[in-house]
């Protein structure tokens, strides 16, 4: 790896080469126990836009050298993990959001914004974004490459469902813009959908456009109990079919949730069962969301 000419590209400043300043780069939540071991020879970029990661992949093309993209850290299966020498490159500061489109019902984020600044933006704005993966740590660019769902997505579908445009910089360089803000496209080949869940092998998502939603003037959460865990599981297409579709639905052990609420200086309000379901519903008004809460009970 030629560390100088990175060093040119991003500056400095934003090359790491010591083992231990990027050990938090080497590893993501996968579990201790499947976890891969980390490269010994790797070096952690911070580019600071498209232009610089264009640079950075055309040098990794010429070198032949392997490329990593790190998000967030927040993957559950060694994603984004250095399993042999090479480039980590972070995407940490590509994080502003550049443009919260009322009037289209859009929003266009840098891909190193994290889900819980994006979610900010969009509530500031008295919009909605459904989706909801669970860490909100996560950034955006590793959100649409892996097509996180979510709870909402029982609702709402899954991140796919709203991606309207992408900017991406493929393997060898070349900064591709994808769709915009078009609810309908019929321009040539679905390369936007080709792009969504490609896991990073295609390029590295820079720029996103998201679609929103008007936000629901009220909404209820219960919990369901039960005995068993079937029981539970049983529940929700009967729900389904019942008329209503809930914002979410989530399935819960107590034991799990119980150290969940301790852990955070909480109290678990159901005291009977071993299996619960929480069902989310909204609406535009409260008697709306009671009487969908009356058809679920």
């Amino acid at each position: 790896m030629n560390v100088e000419k990175l060093q040119d590209i991003v500056g400095q400043d934003w090359v790491i080469t010591k083992r231990e300043q990027m050990e938090s780069y080497l590893v993501d939540e996968t579990a201790l126990a499947v976890r891969p071991k980390p490269a010994d020879n790797v070096v952690v970029v911070k580019p600071a836009n498209s232009k610089e990661i264009s640079e950075i992949l055309k040098l990794a093309n010429r070198e032949k050298t392997p490329v990593f993209i790190r998000g967030g850290g927040t993957g559950l299966c060694g994603g984004a993990m250095p399993t042999v020498d090479g480039i980590v490159l972070s995407m940490e500061r590509l994080d502003k959001v550049e443009e919260v489109d009322k009037d289209n019902l859009m929003i266009v984020v840098e891909g190193g914004v994290t889900l819980e600044a994006m979610l900010k933006a969009v509530e500031d704005a008295g919009l909605f974004f459904p989706p909801h993966p669970g860490d909100e740590g996560a950034y955006i660019g590793g959100l649409v490459a892996c097509n996180a769902g979510g709870a909402r997505a029982v609702k709402y579908g899954v991140i796919r469902n709203y991606v309207k445009g992408l900017e991406v910089v493929l393997p060898t360089g070349e900064i591709m813009n994808v769709g915009g803000k078009l609810i309908k496209n019929n321009q040539g080949l679905d390369l936007l959908h080709l792009l969504i869940h490609s896991e990073g092998i295609l390029g590295v998502i820079t720029k996103v456009i998201f679609r929103l939603y008007p936000r629901s003037a009220s909404s209820g959460t219960m919990v369901i109990s039960y005995d068993t865990r079937h029981d539970a599981m049983d529940s929700v297409p009967k729900i389904l079919r019942s008329g209503v579709i809930p914002l979410a639905v989530e399935y819960v052990d107590r034991d799990v949730i119980e150290m969940s609420a301790e852990y955070l200086g909480m109290k678990w309000p159901a005291t009977k069962g071993s299996a619960h379901v929480i069902v989310i519903v909204t609406g535009a008004n409260e008697d709306e969301v009671y009487l969908q809460a009356e058809q679920v009970s």
